[in-house]
């Protein structure tokens, strides 16, 4: 855009996993966000097939003014537009469809969620077109996708977490005992999936193998994991090499456990933020989360999921999503926003964060 001096924000969203739909959601909340003096979103979406498609201007515009002028709480965008293709434009990324340079991205937000989005693998493609782009770079997203590797650093640093067993679909299929040790309820989850996508709760042995071959649907490994009777509480973190941790908001469960349907599909928030905790555990709660930022390689941000058993009076840490749902009423832009920080002034570190991972990076080369 000749004689523009704002920021080319590449919002890039959608994609094959089985969370695309959340990423449609949390693509446009961004894209609604951004203050348009400061920045210039080129959305492009990926469809489930893996094409790349430019999201045409008149497409934005319709959704960001809706002709009866509400905005429904479960707006997204669709992968519409033309084909596309990203070459590295050194600086940036340039954008070509048909050959021609049709737009020119100077950092990218990686909005995709769940393998080949928030996996590493995107991240590996943005590294090899040598732009910069919100979020952790490969090997922490890497690990914050894959259940299994996750806990295997947070044990690596005393970070506690709920006592658990892995199976592959070969071992599984050769009948290996699984769960010994482990007390019911269970609960038996793909290792690279999110948004509470093949999870099923297991109150009693009879209900495992179902549970098991319903997880390996969505991944070749699946982490069974000791249930604990407790509140579902949630922390966000943001920065870099000296992350802040927000305030900690809480889930409100029905059922066992915090599914797919109540995260998405419910006609009731079911997040409280603040949460009502003694201090003490609010405390813990933040110095847990940024240790087990760290503990990934953790950059820009992420929200990190607790477990609080209060007969007890103990935090375990669930899981970490390095690019955790962005919707305006999803839980990380809540609970910064409790913390002082609101949605655009979020966008705008995140940015800022992106920026100076790459230039830490390029001088390093």
């Amino acid at each position: 855009m000749t004689g523009d001096a704002r920021i080319r924000v590449g919002v890039l969203f959608g994609g094959p996993s089985a969370e695309h739909a959340v990423s449609c959601s949390s693509a446009l909340a961004v894209v609604r966000a951004l203050p348009r003096d400061r920045y210039a979103p080129v959305v492009v979406g990926v469809t489930r097939e893996g094409d790349f498609r430019l999201v045409p201007d008149e497409v934005l515009e319709a959704l960001m003014t809706p002709p009866d002028g509400v905005r429904a709480i479960d707006d997204h965008l669709e992968v519409v537009g033309p084909l596309v293709e990203l070459r590295p434009g050194r600086p940036g990324v340039a954008v070509l469809a048909g050959g021609d340079v049709v737009a020119h991205l100077d950092v990218v937000f990686p909005l995709l969620h769940g393998p080949f989005g928030e996996d590493g693998v995107l991240q590996g493609l943005l590294e090899f077109l040598g732009v910069p782009y919100v979020g952790g770079g490969i090997a922490a997203s890497a690990v914050g996708m894959d259940k299994v590797a996750m806990k295997r650093a947070f044990l690596a640093e005393n970070v506690p977490v709920t006592p658990h067993v892995w199976v592959d679909e070969v071992s599984w299929a050769k009948g290996l005992p699984l769960a010994d040790g482990l007390e019911y309820p269970l609960f038996v989850k793909p290792a690279n999936m999110g948004s509470s996508i093949g999870i099923t709760r297991v109150v009693d042995p009879s209900g495992l193998a179902a549970a098991v071959d319903r997880a390996l649907e969505f991944d070749p490994v699946v982490i069974i994991e000791q249930g604990v009777t407790g509140r579902e509480i949630e922390c966000g973190v943001l920065g870099g090499f000296e992350p802040e941790a927000s305030c900690v908001g809480e889930v409100t469960v029905s059922g066992g456990w915090f599914d797919y349907e109540q995260k998405y599909l419910g006609t009731v928030d079911p997040m409280i933020v603040p949460a009502m905790l003694p201090p003490h555990i609010e405390a813990r709660t933040r110095e847990l989360s940024i240790a087990a930022f760290r503990a990934v390689g953790g950059w820009g941000l992420a929200r990190v999921d607790f477990l609080y058993d209060e007969a007890a009076d103990r935090l375990y840490v669930n899981e970490l999503n390095t690019m955790p749902g962005f919707t305006a009423h999803s839980m990380y832009p809540k609970v910064w926003q409790a913390s002082g920080v609101s949605y655009q002034d979020l966008l705008d570190r995140l940015i800022a964060l992106a920026f100076e991972r790459h230039a830490r990076k390029r001088g390093m080369a």
